[in-house]
């Protein structure tokens, strides 16, 4: 019997391993480089490969700069994205800024001074620095600083949307569960009629009906807007987000106005979230408890709630957090229609006034803001999805 070693300076030897244990001299005969080991030595001596030792902080450092980079480079295609929809459009943000009745020389001064006369990767060089500065403009429509509206309207937006999720986990997922582990039941069938009515209902519809039902008939919700025309500006705003100034300057009062008028909005952005959700869960608990494993634990005499839960309902928190991402920017994006019926001071609200009077700072800013929330939150469940799924480490 002989084995095949390798020596330090890349030379090979087959040695007998029933002979000694000890080959100095027999390696110098050799004219091998071969070290006073045993063969037991040798052996028992661990392989190291290069790049299978490195350390935790190595591969976190390049974990995190692979982020960044993904990061960047998202953002940079978002960056193009908007800087040509401006060019597209056939909206000349000259003309937004002169008037139709300017001059020929005042459109041409104006023209220069924005740089439109530079060829466009000259454009599209100084957008993104302009961008990266803080600098998105200024709004026809308001007359501010396109930065400065974005910062009012947005946490409106957040607010409405952070409470429509939040309904829209706290009851969907349950509901998907629940339906699932009682497949073809009139549970089930009930929830599933949910589902589709969050798909089929325009959302428009559903406000207007929320309004007249819950407001104006029942009086069970204050009306649109975010606070009563008395409670408007007495609470500095620190965040922008109205309930937890409130709370924080301690005026309880105007923290359940707010939450007063929040609760219908939110609960019409929620039902929808609801609805996708519920049937996302759903769909995938349906998979889990077709399982072998599942099958397994209750045949082990495991208590249904221990199979439901623990068994079927962990493996599907990993597709669940991106779908719950998902609904969470398309609350924040989608949530339009939901600010024009309520009169919501919302980044959508914003938006839509901005179209309409032709403003493309103020629409290349609210896009860009989106888009960058929308990038946020999808790279946060990607962080999730490493946490809670261990294979993907």
């Amino acid at each position: 019997m002989s084995s095949h070693l390798t020596f330090r300076p890349g030379s090979t030897g087959t040695i007998d391993t029933h002979g000694p244990t000890q080959w100095p001299e027999m390696g110098k005969a050799l004219g091998l480089a071969f070290e006073s080991e045993t063969v037991a030595d040798i052996v028992a001596k661990p392989v190291r490969r290069p790049g299978l030792h490195r350390s935790r902080g190595a591969r976190l450092l390049l974990g995190l700069a692979g982020f960044t980079v993904s990061v960047l480079i998202t953002f940079l295609g978002l960056l193009a994205i908007t800087f040509f929809i401006g060019r597209v459009v056939p909206i000349d943000p000259v003309l937004a800024v002169v008037g139709d009745r300017a001059p020929r020389a005042v459109y041409e001064a104006a023209r220069i001074q924005m740089g439109l006369d530079q060829p466009a990767p000259i454009q599209f060089i100084r957008y993104v620095g302009s961008v990266l500065s803080g600098d998105l403009g200024t709004s026809v429509s308001t007359g501010k600083l396109v930065l400065d509206d974005l910062k009012r309207v947005f946490p409106a937006t957040l607010e409405m949307a952070t409470l429509g999720i939040i309904i829209g986990v706290l009851l969907g997922v349950p509901m998907g569960v629940y339906a699932a582990s009682r497949r073809g039941s009139l549970v089930d069938q009930v929830i599933r009629v949910i589902g589709l009515l969050g798909y089929a209902v325009p959302a428009f519809w559903l406000g207007l009906v929320g309004l007249a039902v819950f407001y104006a008939r029942l009086k069970w919700v204050a009306g649109p807007g975010r606070l009563d025309i008395f409670y408007d500006g007495l609470v500095d705003p620190v965040t922008g987000i109205v309930l937890i100034d409130s709370l924080l300057a301690g005026e309880t009062d105007i923290f359940f106005n707010a939450l007063w008028h929040l609760a219908l909005p939110a609960s019409v952005l929620g039902f929808f979230s609801l609805a996708y959700i519920a049937r996302m869960t759903r769909s995938f608990m349906l998979d889990q408890l077709s399982q072998e494993y599942v099958t397994t634990a209750r045949v082990k005499g495991v208590s249904e709630r221990l199979v439901i839960w623990r068994h079927a309902f962990r493996p599907i928190l990993v597709p669940l957090i991106t779908v719950i991402g998902l609904s969470y920017a398309g609350l924040l994006e989608g949530s339009v229609m939901i600010e024009t019926i309520f009169s919501w001071p919302g980044i959508g609200n914003y938006l839509t006034v901005a179209l309409l009077n032709a403003d493309m700072s103020a629409v290349l800013g609210a896009t860009l803001v989106i888009g960058a929330v929308f990038i946020g939150i999808n790279k946060i469940s990607d962080v999730l999805y490493r946490v809670l799924d261990p294979r993907a480490r």
